[in-house]
Formats: structure tokens, sequence, C-alpha cells
């Protein structure tokens, strides 16, 4: 547990109380964690691995909401809430997933602050992500949308934002289409333009971007 963000330089009888109330899961690819409606008890920490949070529109058609990776959390909100989950949890990789009860965060969010400013930050950080969904979907085209995902959600945090950078895609292609709210088939295509273009080739998960400036400035014809 020490090995991730939301733990760290927390004291030895500090983790030794979340560890009561944890559970450390290996999950195959494709196991369901939760479905909508189904009650909210506790929240999940992705330590390795790569988890989907998706709803199910009345037409039976999938829309990836998140996208979860390592050190990647999720059900806080709705677990403060006192509801039931909102959306469905699915792996998309083999998991080792740590999740923990709400009785036990409660307990040490009442006695440790610089805990409950962690978990603060977390919710924060989602509220700012889901503004920015927002904010890409009404004003960015599709091109502009993946344009972004390959500079800032694909890469990887050391990478350089002027030269040249290898993005891997975590998951499919069409997982992170629904994540970007746009078909299969648009998003291969948007990747051809681009590598039409001269900007990135594509090999198979692996996007080599030849110049991240140049793509940023890239204007559809």
């Amino acid at each position: 547990m020490s090995t991730l963000p939301l733990f760290s330089n927390m004291q030895q009888e500090e983790l030794e109380r979340l560890a009561s109330g944890a559970t450390l899961r290996r999950l195959e690819r494709g196991k369901t964690i939760f479905r909508a409606g189904e009650p909210c008890t506790e929240f999940h920490v992705v330590v390795l691995g790569q988890v989907k949070l998706f709803a199910i529109s009345p037409t039976g058609v999938e829309k990836v909401i998140e996208l979860c990776g390592p050190s990647g959390s999720f059900a806080e909100a709705v677990m403060f809430m006192d509801a039931p989950y909102v959306v469905s949890a699915q792996t998309l990789t083999d998991v080792l997933l740590l999740t923990i009860d709400k009785s036990t965060v409660l307990a040490e969010v009442e006695g440790n602050s610089t805990f409950a400013l962690r978990m603060l930050a977390g919710l924060s950080r989602r509220l700012h992500g889901l503004i920015k969904d927002v904010e890409g979907y009404a004003l960015h085209s599709g091109v502009q949308r993946v344009i972004g995902y390959l500079l800032s959600d694909g890469q990887d945090d050391n990478a350089s934002v002027s030269g040249a950078i290898t993005v891997s895609l975590p998951v499919s292609k069409a997982a992170i289409a629904s994540r970007l709210s746009l078909t299969p088939e648009y998003f291969s295509r948007v990747l051809n333009e681009l590598e039409t273009a001269g900007l990135i080739r594509v090999d198979k998960r692996d996007i080599h971007i030849v110049n991240a400036e140049r793509l940023s400035g890239y204007q559809p014809r």
C-alpha cells in the first residue's frame, strides 16, 4: 500500500489501520467489479492493470466514462454520498485491485487530516477531468480530441512535450475511442490521417509521434 501515491508517507500504524479494512484481489481480464445500481460500500485503487468505468444507454450502446490505470482510484465520491454505483466497472486486462471498506476510510478521514486532504485532492482531480471532458466534447473536433489524448492522457509524464514521443495505448483502440466519444472507425481514420500527414507512425498499440509540437498545431483540411 505504501507504494501507492494515495498512501505514500503514511506512518506504519496508519497503513495498518487501512489494511485492516482492505482486500487485495487478482482479477482476470473481462471481470465485472461492480454494476450500476449496486450498493457502494467501498472504494477501489488499481495496483496493476487497466479498469474501465462505463455506462450502457437504453439502446444498449456502451460509453466508456473513464479508464483507470495503476494508482488510479474510483468510486470514492459515490461511497461518500451513500448512493449506489452510477456506472459499472470491468477489467480490461488482468488486474491487481485494492479495495478498501467505507467504515475504515471514514475512521481514517476523521482522525487523519493529511489522508482526508489526499482524498479531497483525488476527487477534485476527477471533477476537473470531467469538466475538461465536457469542454472537449462541446468545443473540440474529433481530431483535436485524439491529438489531445496522445499529447496528454496518453503520454509518459517524463516525455518531452516538444520532440519525439512514443505513446503505448494501454487498452484497445475501441475503448479509447469510446472514452473520447468517438466511434472506433472514426478513431482509426484520424490516426490514418495523422500518419499520412507525417505526424505519427502507428505500430499496433505503439503510436510514435514524430514531433509533438507539430502535432499539437495540426489543423485538418
